[in-house]
């Protein structure tokens, strides 16, 4: 009884965990499968966060604490070999698992590939622009924006910031409208005003 209790704590700890970080993990998937929008569609979880990550450290703690306490008071030679997920291993796998997850909005840049390189024939028509985006809550969300930016045929630089809410954008008038820079951003799944 015990023992399935504290599987349901870990695994409702790595879902907790997951969750805490929902903002961020479902633009590394639109950035992997190729796909945009949506990407902010979990930015209203960024709030409870803190509590996320609490009730996750809780329910793992509480995993591993019915773990130990399983192990010291099986005294019974007839024991089968256990199942995985009974094994120590499986604990420490959802335990790393949970601090990659949580730990995502930090590291989130590195997934992404914001240099390019682009000729420039006149530099008269190359202007910047600064937008107030509304929806970025980590660095995962400027990485998202920065790099549908980047894909973006004329834009030239992009710079993202979600403590300030803006967005820098260096593009080619010639090339790419403003209005187009703007469909972009909120086809990623943020609000530009």
């Amino acid at each position: 009884m015990k023992l399935k209790l504290a599987n349901k704590s870990a695994l409702t700890g790595l879902l907790a965990a997951v969750a805490s970080s929902a903002c961020c993990i479902p633009p590394l998937i639109a950035l992997v499968a190729g796909i945009g929008g949506g990407a902010s569609a979990f930015s209203w979880i960024e709030p409870a966060r803190p509590f996320l990550i609490a009730f996750a450290i809780l329910a793992i703690g509480y995993a591993w604490y019915s773990y130990f306490k399983k192990k010291k008071n099986t005294k019974s030679c007839c024991v089968g070999k256990p199942k995985f997920y009974q094994t120590k291993g499986y604990l420490i796998a959802i335990t790393l698992f949970a601090v990659l997850s949580i730990g995502y909005p930090y590291y989130s840049y590195l997934f992404a590939n914001n240099t390019k390189t682009t000729a420039i024939s006149n530099k008269e028509h190359v202007n910047t622009v600064q937008l107030k985006v509304k929806g970025m809550t980590c660095i995962g969300c400027e990485t998202t924006i920065n790099t549908n930016l980047i894909k973006l045929k004329g834009v030239l630089s992009s710079q993202a910031s979600y403590k300030k809410e803006l967005t820098t954008v260096r593009y080619d008038s010639t090339t790419v409208t403003l209005s187009a820079i703007k469909k972009n951003i909120a086809n990623s799944g943020y609000k530009v005003e």
